[in-house]
């Protein structure tokens, strides 16, 4: 699995608890998501169509450093099919795991299109 993105635990991302806010948790994966399938799939109108069951495994405090990794599992026809887990960057424990997170590539009008990828690319084999 490749960690992308890092992220810096501040006070408003805090529960009442003192740890991190699922929620907030939860958005910045998704916004990885849309972002890393936007950029495979070339289509800026590629949104969340599915999230399968979420696993907390543990929690994150203020000053932790937590990193998003993504993983793709398949490309469908106008879909693509990632797998997620959120650790300490620090410490390398999980702090959350998605299995299956389904992004959907739209048209103009809001359909699915499809978008003929069947392979992970790197944008800079793009620019040769």
């Amino acid at each position: 699995m490749r960690f992308h993105t890092r992220k810096w635990i501040k006070p408003e991302d805090l529960n009442p608890n003192g740890t991190l806010f699922g929620g907030r948790l939860l958005e910045w994966i998704d916004e990885e998501c849309a972002l890393y399938s936007i950029v495979q799939l070339e289509n800026p109108k590629t949104v969340t169509k599915y999230m399968s069951e979420i696993d907390f495994k543990s929690s994150a405090h203020q000053g932790d450093i937590v990193e998003i990794g993504i993983e793709v599992q398949k490309f469908g026809t106008a879909s693509l099919t990632l797998k997620c887990e959120v650790r300490n960057k620090m410490t390398r424990e999980s702090i959350i795991t998605i299995d299956k997170i389904v992004m959907v590539a739209l048209d103009e009008n809001g359909k699915p299109k499809p978008h003929g990828k069947t392979e992970v690319e790197f944008v800079k084999d793009r620019l040769k």
